[in-house]
């Protein structure tokens, strides 16, 4: 049970998390300034897309999991799911980015929430099961903070890449005589291939190790009852679901930010750093990410010298200090912007790192309480968490953004300017409506029942009953 698990498997199973970070970070920044700027759909009418994906996510997540709990192959429960949908999810970036070029507003947000449905579900199909893997590689407290900690690092990597790279591959294109649209395909088609490969292969080296041998099957209402009384498991999808609409809330709107607010309306704008021209938004997320990545040890030694608990509340209030400052920004300081977007990352690195290694040691008091495995119910609502707070952040945004009169630049110009109204709206979304949603991590996160002391009895309980029942059988 204390057994350490080999590096090259904590290395293998993180980079599966490279794919799904990347169509969550793509789809978080870019997606809703895509719709509005590139496709050209009214943000009030454009949320409804994402409101069509809240719909369909809370229809496929929980039975996914419950799939993937019923699994039964020669392959194990989860890897089956790997292997059949991780190329189809890889095809599914391309598809998210081909909006067609048709004047009617109706028929493209038909389209658009279409292609965001199939995308949703492929992405389901790979993330539960991968997802689901952790308890079953591990039953040690610290060593799932480790696992967890790979996971991170790629996503973080994947997310620095994204927020680095796709402006400059769309760029690119423009320079070569292609569209935005053309440039965001492509885009979505190097981190298709990029992340599905990644998740292919775990299906075919990684083990499942502690996967329950004998799996009762109950119906999905009665799982998702048995969820819902774990009690432990309420904190941590409340911390979750906070924790997530706090990064989609910033993220999403900081492109909005930066290009209408610091820039001036100047769509084009960019910053040289060591000779390098990059993208403002680049840059910002750049840096930003880099810190994340750079801190994640950091983290994990507080996490390890004290409880997870502690150290991400700690790491809330530090992004909260900086949610404030960022209000303070005027057009024009890019300096103080880029040591802000240094700053925040500290905090996002605690949200990045420390959630998703919680969940595990709630599915231990759930089979102790209940003497069943459920990761894929568990994960499956997880999942469902993770891209219903994404799909709520960008359909709250675009209808916020609509009501304060945001403007879609017409096509081709590269100086507009957004009205008052917008500019101020922007600005709260960065900012004091960020950190409100922050400060609801903190509340719940201080009233976490788990601690480390009884999670090591709750494996002591566990193992003694496995004893006893191996003595009675």
């Amino acid at each position: 049970m204390k057994r350490k698990l080999p590096f090259w498997l904590k290395l293998l199973y993180g980079s599966g998390d490279w794919g799904l970070s990347s169509i969550g970070m793509l789809r978080s920044i870019f997606y809703a300034i895509y719709l509005t700027d590139v496709v050209g759909i009214e943000p009030r009418l454009a949320s409804f897309g994402a409101l069509a994906g809240i719909v369909w996510d809370a229809i496929n997540d929980p039975i996914i999991g419950v799939l993937s709990d019923r699994m039964k192959s020669k392959l194990g429960r989860r890897r089956p799911f790997l292997l059949w949908f991780a190329f189809p999810f890889g095809i599914s970036f391309i598809i998210l980015w081909s909006a067609p070029n048709w004047e009617s507003q109706l028929a493209l947000l038909a389209y658009v929430t279409i292609s965001f449905m199939i995308s949703d579900t492929l992405t389901t199909l790979v993330a539960v099961p991968y997802l689901s893997l952790t308890p079953e590689l591990t039953q040690n407290y610290d060593e799932r903070t480790s696992l967890s900690s790979f996971r991170s690092v790629f996503q973080l990597l994947a997310a620095m890449t994204v927020v680095i790279a796709a402006p400059m591959v769309v760029d690119a294109v423009i320079f070569a005589g292609g569209t935005q649209q053309q440039g965001f395909m492509l885009a979505g088609a190097i981190f298709g291939m990029l992340g599905s490969l990644p998740l292919f292969l775990i299906g075919l080296f990684v083990r499942e190790r502690f996967a329950s041998e004998e799996h009762q099957e109950i119906p999905f209402r009665e799982s998702m009852r048995v969820a819902w009384e774990n009690v432990p498991f309420r904190y941590a999808a409340g911390i979750y679901m906070f924790n997530w609409s706090a990064v989609d809330m910033i993220i999403i709107t900081f492109p909005f930010f930066l290009l209408y607010w610091v820039a001036q309306g100047d769509l084009l704008a960019k910053i040289n750093i060591f000779g390098i021209n990059f993208a403002l938004e680049s840059a910002f997320f750049g840096i930003m990410m880099l810190v994340c990545i750079l801190f994640v040890p950091f983290w994990l030694w507080v996490a390890k010298r004290r409880n997870k608990i502690q150290a991400y509340i700690l790491g809330m209030i530090l992004w909260i200090i900086i949610q404030f400052m960022i209000f303070t920004i005027q057009p024009g300081q890019i300096v103080y912007l880029l040591v802000l977007a240094a700053l925040a990352g500290i905090g996002v690195s605690a949200a990045y790192v420390l959630p998703d290694s919680i969940l595990p040691d709630v599915i231990e008091w759930d089979e102790l309480r209940t003497g069943r495995r459920q990761e894929g119910v568990y994960y499956g609502i997880r999942t469902l968490i993770r891209k219903l707070t994404g799909a709520l952040v960008i359909f709250i945004t675009l209808q916020v953004l609509g009501w304060s009169g945001y403007q879609s630049p017409p096509d081709g110009v590269i100086q507009f300017t957004q009205p008052d109204s917008a500019l101020f709206m922007i600005r709260m979304m960065v900012s004091f409506i960020g950190a409100a949603i922050l400060l609801g991590t903190i509340l719940l996160a201080w009233s976490y029942p788990l601690s480390r002391e009884k999670y090591e009895r709750i494996q002591k309980l566990l193992l003694r009953k496995k004893i006893k029942k191996m003595e009675a059988g």
